[in-house]
């Protein structure tokens, strides 16, 4: 740096210099801890203000930390001096924090840590935009993308808010940092979470003077309803998908919404077959040692009914049907119990080797036996049904009506008693109740929709994830029609999100590992409310352990582009597998110890005076630290236009009206 230059940004010396900090005092020109130069005046004295103290090749980075104001000892012991007197006397003093170097050559920059440090009487120096740029190394930001006609432009950061220490100056975040990883937005509520990955969502796609971010996969789990606002008004060509979870009380949920008439809501569904064994397993909380094997021979039977036109597993059907059958016919103990099963059983299944009238025309129970002819004539009859070397299909996610479940897992458990095990049953009632139940709760319906009838096209795992992702196939290949997929859980308990949640992040990860074009289409998963369904430790009541895929995921989605960006207003009850793994937070207030105390446990590299401003933010600032900026910043969030509709409520305008006006309020 120029003399000149340095003389001009002087604003005092080191006086002591120590491994953890070092002291300044300032320059007699500082006036009020600021310097006043010809481009202007320059508040230096900010706590986390930076400063540079120029070495041989570099500069040293620190921060301020405090502020001290020592007078004169001689001044002070005299009694005729005044307090002006003593003021005018006195010295200020800044302590600062090392954080590291930056060159001065202007093609490097910025780095933790410091291996050479400053002599005593150093200059210091106050920072202007330029250094700050490439401290937080965003300089040069816009790069032009060749081979393109018309010339675009990548974005490399996006600009998040305005600095709370350095007067007009943007903060950004590198775009491939931040969204090119997991990250976090933390914070008490009403502090302003919603409103930031609003923010970042707009200023990220609403660039409509660059190239449109086309390539861009958002999906958002909205446990609130709060985002179809925010994003309503991005400029084309992005496009939104909107879906939520429609039931039989659907109109009474959803009042009238004024963005109803602008873009169509789909009711999202769920189709069953597409869940894993797995995630049946969880979500029918089947236990280890009987439940789980009849369960996985049920989903494997559900296959023979759906396919019934193939020979060879029509004949398997039949086998198996023929066992359960002949095991039944075997019952001395209660024959009229066991003749109503297998009518119960022919009326829903057709055998394919005899008609079924045959059989129920012959049995007959007399004085509470079987007539032994009849009997004797239909046990030869199944027999030849039999396949010596007959095996279970295993479960292949073919499609199957829901109800088919129920009769598949009745057929599983006679398959098993009729190799011997009659406790099955017993162990097995609660599995029952579990699966009727679920085949009649509400809030479950749409996971029970039925394959079309014969001709339809089925609902794969391909097409469901393609809608997701806002992928349309026709003749020209697939083609990008919505970059955000926004769905509303809004209305249904954390039962239903854990479900809904696990289920579709499992199946994006599935289809990005498949791909061949690895990590070349990037989808960014946003979590709102985590807690609800990311948690520390599973509740003893949830149905599915919704972490395990989030953990996966956190763990080795950066492999194939799929990316976390967490929402919570109580971290200490997030997964700390999935905060760990993520390299970005941006944190709002928190005020509650055991909060505070998780995050400084996740973020070792972040100083003691950084968190300790956590709780005394403003409401719409935040502090952002990770690998998207090169050191930690506190910013005031930039407003989002619209906002998610997360606003507080007007407690004093509805307080205070006559009882009369209450009737006109929508409830």
């Amino acid at each position: 740096m120029a003399t000149s230059d340095a003389r001009r940004r002087r604003l005092g010396a080191i006086i002591d210099v120590s491994a953890e900090r070092f002291r300044v005092e300032m320059t007699e020109t500082a006036d009020g801890y600021t310097l006043v130069g010809f481009d202007g005046q320059h508040y230096v004295a900010r706590i986390g203000s930076l400063v540079l103290i120029p070495l041989t090749n570099a500069y040293v980075v620190a921060e301020v930390t405090g502020l001290q104001e020592r007078p004169d000892s001689s001044v002070v012991s005299s009694a005729s001096k005044s307090l002006d007197d003593v003021m005018h006397a006195s010295s200020r003093q800044l302590t600062l924090a090392p954080l590291g170097t930056l060159p001065f050559d202007e093609t490097h920059g910025f780095s933790f840590g410091v291996s050479e440090f400053p002599p005593l009487y150093a200059d210091v120096l106050h920072v202007e935009n330029r250094d700050l740029d490439r401290i937080l190394n965003v300089a040069n930001q816009e790069v032009d993308i060749p081979n393109t006609s018309p010339p675009a432009t990548k974005l490399n950061t996006l600009t998040v808010g305005t600095s709370v220490v350095f007067s007009d100056y943007d903060v950004k975040v590198r775009i491939n940092e931040f969204f090119g990883a997991h990250s976090a937005i933390l914070g008490n509520t009403g502090s302003g979470k919603s409103c930031t990955i609003s923010s970042f969502l707009q200023e990220a796609l609403g660039k409509t003077s660059l190239a449109p971010a086309g390539g861009s996969t958002f999906v958002l789990f909205d446990t609130n309803g709060e985002y179809r606002r925010a994003v309503s008004e991005l400029p084309d060509p992005i496009q939104r998908t909107y879906a939520r979870i429609e039931h039989a009380h659907a109109s009474a949920l959803y009042p009238a919404d004024p963005y109803d008439d602008r873009e169509q809501i789909s009711g999202f569904t769920l189709p069953h077959w597409l869940l894993t064994l797995e995630e049946w397993e969880l979500l029918l909380q089947a236990s280890d040692r009987v439940q789980r094997p009849i369960l996985r021979t049920a989903l494997g039977l559900t296959s023979l009914f759906a396919a019934e036109s193939a020979d060879q597993l029509a004949a398997l059907r039949d086998h198996i049907l023929a066992q359960c059958l002949l095991f039944l016919l075997m019952d001395a103990e209660n024959p009229t119990a066991a003749n109503s099963r297998i009518g119960g059983l022919l009326n829903v299944y057709e055998l394919g080797g005899m008609p079924n009238s045959a059989i129920t025309s012959r049995l007959s129970v007399n004085y509470g036996k079987f007539d032994e002819h009849g009997l004797n004539w239909v046990q030869a009859e199944l027999k030849k049904l039999w396949l010596p070397d007959a095996e279970i299909p295993s479960y292949k996610n073919h499609a199957f009506r829901f109800s088919d479940l129920t009769t598949a897992l009745e057929m599983a458990i006679l398959y098993e008693e009729s190799h011997g095990n009659r406790r099955v049953r017993d162990n097995c009632s609660t599995l029952l109740t579990r699966v009727k139940s679920l085949g009649m709760r509400d809030e479950f319906s749409f996971l029970r929709g039925d394959p079309p009838a014969s001709g339809g096209d089925v609902v794969t795992t391909e097409a469901f994830i393609d809608v997701v992702l806002g992928i349309n196939h026709d003749s020209g290949g697939p083609t990008k029609h919505s970059q955000i997929y926004i769905l509303d859980l809004s209305t249904v308990d954390d039962e239903v999100v854990e479900v809904v949640s696990s289920v579709v992040t499992r199946l994006l990860f599935d289809r990005l590992r498949r791909s061949d074009a690895r990590n070349a289409f990037p989808v960014n998963l946003i979590l709102e409310e985590a807690h609800r369904y990311v948690p520390r430790q599973n509740a003893a009541a949830s149905t599915l352990d919704a972490t395990r895929i989030f953990e996966r995921v956190a763990k080795e989605g950066r492999k194939y582009g799929l990316f976390l960006m967490l929402s919570s207003q109580r971290p200490s009850e997030l997964s700390g597998t999935v905060l760990s793994q993520c390299s970005n937070y941006v944190v709002h207030r928190i005020q509650n110890p055991e909060d505070l105390q998780h995050i400084r446990r996740m973020t070792p590299f972040i100083s003691e005076s950084v968190l300790n401003r956590l709780a005394s933010l403003p409401k719409q600032f935040a502090l952002v630290f990770g690998t998207s900026v090169s050191i930690p910043t506190t910013f005031k969030v930039r407003t989002a236009y619209p906002l998610p509709q997360s606003d507080d409520s007007d407690v004093s305008r509805y307080w205070y009206q006559s009882p009369e006006d209450i009737k006109e309020i929508p409830l």
